[in-house]
């Protein structure tokens, strides 16, 4: 998989040279299209069809021009679109398999309890997958609570993003870059920045929570542990069968970064592990669990369109990066967390590695290069933290945030509006990553 795609991206930085900066567009106006259109047209953007149209109208342009200088780029993109998708609906549909029951008591403990393992699991079946999994148990067990919105917020923060930074399998963004040859473990040098922002999100979470839990005015007179614990039903998971095949995919993806592997087995592999979790998880447990292909099907579309439009985006920062004045990792962290915060994170995260590639003088369509550079590789770490944290930045920064806020609603949870939700990151995670850049990227 990485081979066919590293042959086909020789000489991207050439092909930005020649590339006029109008060609740009495209890819900037989808992204503005993803961020704002779900706010501004709700009822026209929730069709899949209509994202379908904008995504082609806009990719149609920006492939005709690329295939007229350089074919290869467009063959890897289209590798690349390939394993993307591929591993995410296999990750999808693993996930979709597996119920956890039961209705806990919503206390602070209880709470943490769940985002912390909502943190493990994000890294291993992706944010989405563990927000799929964690955010109904979760919301039945704060059911009995009047003031709910602030542990969803949380959730957003610590499950749907930050949780996510310790394999490509955690968030979008490095899935991208380990297609495009970035070590499957290198991730993991990333365990202290992970464990010091998970840590203090869940201390303030506790401190918030508690202090909320206390003030709860419920109908049910008594002291608030016992109305609680009146509401906990056991735990139990059903499907648990789908983390061995959650097991294979990891095997499988560490093999295709070890082993010379043919062109296509990955592929067939991934299709074959989603055929065996499909086939093998009863029905009524995907339906509990209130599974359809419509966020998927969704993802596919949207980035059809962003695989498309990025190539000139990407060649162009490759080859003229260096105009933006970039050098230092905690300026790479910054600029690709604020961009993160109101653009999809997972291009934002190609876009500043091209331009940490044309600095240091490796190629954007080998990742692997930058990540092996010595001052590349703290670039790279630079960009990878500011695309994953700072996606919890906004409801639109990462894919999940608005999953969690939608379900969040549908179970009755009135959450904060847009700005509402910027008003809970810019007190909360604003500070975190200034004490970040502080700890880790001086």
């Amino acid at each position: 998989m990485q081979r066919s795609v590293e042959a086909a991206g020789a000489g991207v930085g050439a092909l930005g040279d020649v590339l006029p900066l109008w060609s740009v567009a495209p890819f900037a106006l989808l992204l503005v299209a993803i961020a704002v259109l779900p706010f501004a047209a709700p009822s026209l953007w929730e069709r899949n069809r209509v994202k379908a149209i904008v995504a082609a109208a806009l990719a149609a342009p920006a492939v005709a021009l690329v295939a007229r200088h350089q074919p290869a780029a467009l063959e890897q993109a289209l590798h690349e679109y390939a394993a993307f998708i591929g591993l995410l609906a296999t990750l999808f549909v693993i996930a979709g398999g597996v119920v956890v029951r039961g209705t806990l008591s919503g206390t602070p403990g209880l709470n943490v309890a769940l985002l912390g393992a909502g943190a493990a699991l994000a890294s291993v079946v992706g944010t989405t997958g563990a927000s799929m999994l964690l955010v109904r148990p979760l919301l039945r067990a704060n059911a009995v609570r009047r003031r709910a919105a602030h542990v969803l917020v949380f959730f957003v923060f610590v499950v749907a993003n930050a949780g996510g930074l310790l394999t490509p399998l955690g968030d979008p963004p490095l899935l991208l870059g380990f297609l495009r040859g970035v070590p499957f473990f290198w991730t993991l040098r990333l365990w202290r920045e992970w464990a010091f922002v998970v840590g203090v999100l869940l201390v303030v979470f506790y401190v918030v929570d508690s202090t909320l839990f206390r003030r709860e005015d419920l109908e049910t007179a008594g002291d608030l542990d016992e109305v609680a614990a009146a509401h906990r039903v056991p735990l139990s998971i059903a499907g648990a069968h789908n983390f061995a095949l959650l097991a294979a995919v990891v095997g499988l993806l560490v093999a295709s970064g070890t082993l010379r592997l043919a062109s296509g087995t990955v592929e067939l592999g991934l299709a074959a592990i989603a055929a065996a979790a499909w086939l093998s998880t009863p029905a009524a447990l995907r339906r509990e669990n209130g599974f359809t292909f419509g966020p998927i099907v969704e993802v596919a579309i949207l980035f059809a369109g962003i695989f498309a439009t990025m190539v000139p985006a990407l060649a162009i920062l490759n080859a003229r990066g260096a105009a933006l004045g970039l050098v230092a990792p905690w300026q790479f962290f910054w600029a690709a967390g604020a961009l993160s915060s109101f653009l999809d994170n997972a291009p934002t995260y190609l876009a500043f590695a091209s331009v940490a590639s044309g600095l240091v003088g490796t190629d954007a369509a080998r990742l692997g290069q930058l990540a092996a550079h010595p001052g590349g590789s703290e670039l790279l770490r630079a960009i990878a933290l500011g695309s994953v944290l700072m996606g919890a930045n906004t409801y639109v920064g990462n894919g999940p945030n608005f999953l969690v806020k939608t379900i969040a609603e549908e179970s009755g949870v009135r959450m904060p509006g847009f700005l509402g939700y910027m008003a809970w990151s810019g007190a909360v995670l604003l500070p975190l990553f200034a004490v970040v850049t502080w700890l880790f990227l001086r």
